[in-house]
């Protein structure tokens, strides 16, 4: 036999032994491969259902608050409205709103009590009759005698508690 033919058996045996050395760790790494493909592959399957899911909740928690927003704005609505009435009443109390529950044909019938809360008229229309109240009581609303001399009875009513600018000037000098 010749020598390269020896050599040529002997590099054949090597390569058998070191091929079926390796073979078993070539086979247990593929093994690995596989089994981390399959691992990432569940992974990203569990992710997506899990961001399925967190997206159907955000969906759900949108809807929920866009309801809480409305029901929100619909109890302002009713609260606005509920005011509305107290304004309302508070305006039928004082008798501003006469208007509304006197017919046109029986304006003349109501026309000495139409806008008088309690009786008095509100001649100023302010909503209030305390100052109306207040005028006819000391006859300041009555036609007897002019505006001179109303103005004098007031200023000799007020006069001995009236001080003049002169006075509280020279006061102020004086200190």
């Amino acid at each position: 036999m010749s020598t390269g033919l020896i050599v040529a058996i002997v590099v054949a045996a090597i390569i058998i032994i070191a091929l079926l050395v390796m073979l078993p760790r070539m086979r247990a790494s593929a093994r690995r491969k596989q089994a981390e493909r399959e691992l990432h592959s569940r992974r990203e399957t569990v992710a997506n259902e899990h961001r399925a899911a967190a997206a159907e909740r955000e969906n759900r928690a949108d809807i929920a608050e866009q309801k809480a927003r409305m029901a929100e704005q619909a109890a302002q609505r009713e609260r606005a409205e509920a005011n509305l009435q107290s304004e309302r009443a508070a305006m039928h109390e004082r008798g501003m709103a006469d208007d509304q529950l006197i017919d046109e044909s029986e304006r003349d019938r109501f026309a000495d009590v139409a806008n008088r809360p309690g009786g008095t008229v509100d001649r100023d229309a302010d909503g209030h009759t305390m100052d109306d109240r207040a005028r006819a009581a000391t006859g300041r609303d009555d036609d007897t005698g002019s505006d001179y001399d109303r103005g004098r009875e007031d200023e000799r009513r007020l006069g001995r508690e009236r001080i003049t600018d002169d006075v509280r000037e020279s006061e102020r000098t004086q200190r």
